[in-house]
């Protein structure tokens, strides 16, 4: 494995930064926390127009075909630059009815999510905030031709603007853990949705969706029926691996900014970047998001050449939760109390590496599922 980019990943990466720098600037972010939508269609279209939105979909269906470390390089650096777009949700939920979805649904829907005309996000989590089988109890009712989806999903990324949503339920009465759920493609105008939003630390756009008796066509099956958890668990893997990424570019910029501020912060007549301590602490932040980013984008790799991720993802998850997360503290300790003011453009990264930590599995459960791995649990 060769975790180096080659010429075309750098000068993807390259491109991709030298237009967010112009496009995405942090003022940005901040209009959006507070805008309906939580985004900005134009970013968003200005991204389609580039191809980012369809590097990993096949090409039949307006894509590229290119592997998940493409998606990888936006990820990581749309998180440096705090972009207030739904790529990860969007990108999550596409590569799902891509790799698993009917015919029908792809030819359907991929080639909107590649030209940027829909907005695709994903729904698991409710009561129990864990990702795992078991805490999914929100059912749909086979109906005729229809299921009918009752209950509540929570943190439902883009939930009041998303175009199209999947939806974990359990389809066999009387099951338990991964046996009988069942995935399904949602129009989130369907009569019966109704959305409210979630203030998070990050604030940027999750919310409550609430489905009353929503009907929805058995055609719009992801998967097979009553055995959609493996679809759950790939889908999952794949959205992590790209959060890890999106992580490790915001925890990246916060420790430029840190490190910036040490060496041209002056106290007691010299840097406070010539101080041991402030000097160690700069190397400790460089030695962890080198560490995020080596592991994601093992991960990524893997996922790419269709080898067994589960490791590899729940390592980069578990390290980049926990070390992220301090990178981005201790960003903020090196700007002492400046860092307490919500003008500090800093406070951006800080709040949302804040809150990515916690998604998609936190470290504790990533280092579990790892121990199940490692240990050979069922």
């Amino acid at each position: 494995m060769d975790v180096l980019f080659d010429e075309t990943e750098e000068m993807l990466r390259r491109s991709t930064r030298e237009m967010l720098e112009v496009e995405s600037p942090p003022q940005l972010a901040r209009d959006m926390e507070s805008d309906p939508r939580g985004y900005s269609p134009e970013l968003w279209t200005k991204m389609a127009d580039l191809g980012w939105l369809g590097l990993a979909i096949p090409e039949q269906y307006g894509g590229q075909g290119l592997g998940l470390t493409y998606l990888g390089i936006i990820a990581e650096e749309l998180g440096r630059a705090v972009a207030p777009v739904p790529f990860l949700c969007t990108m999550t939920a596409a590569l799902a009815i891509a790799h698993d979805g009917s015919d029908e649904q792809r030819h359907s829907l991929l080639p909107r999510v590649s030209s940027g005309a829909a907005t695709l996000t994903w729904a698991m989590t409710e009561e129990d905030p864990r990702l795992r089988p078991e805490a999914v109890m929100m059912g749909a009712a086979e109906d005729g031709d229809h299921f009918v989806l009752t209950g509540t999903k929570r943190f439902v990324e883009l939930a009041q603007s998303a175009d199209y949503c999947l939806v974990v339920c359990r389809t066999q009465p009387g099951s338990s853990g991964a046996q009988g759920l069942s995935l399904f493609l949602v129009d989130m105008r369907t009569s019966g949705i109704s959305t409210s939003p979630l203030i998070t630390i990050a604030k940027d756009a999750m919310g409550e969706v609430k489905f009353a008796n929503v009907r929805i066509p058995r055609a719009n099956l992801v998967g097979t029926l009553h055995r959609g958890w493996p679809v759950v668990e790939r889908m999952l893997d794949r959205g992590t691996a790209l959060l890890c990424a999106q992580m490790t570019g915001a925890s990246r910029k916060a420790m430029e900014l840190a490190v910036d501020y040490a060496k041209h912060r002056v106290a007691f007549g010299r840097p406070i970047g010539s101080f041991q301590t402030i000097a160690h602490t700069c190397a400790d932040m460089l030695i962890w998001v080198d560490g995020c980013e080596l592991l994601t984008y093992e991960a990524l790799w893997r996922l790419d050449n269709g080898l067994l991720a589960t490791a590899e993802v729940s390592q980069a998850k578990s390290f980049c939760s926990e070390k992220c997360l301090a990178t981005v503290r201790n960003a903020n300790v090196i700007h002492g109390g400046l860092a307490m003011t919500a003008e500090l453009n800093l406070n951006l990264w800080f709040r949302r590496v804040s809150s990515w930590a916690t998604r998609m599995g936190t470290a504790f459960e990533h280092r579990a599922r790892l121990a199940d791995t490692v240990l050979g649990a069922a």
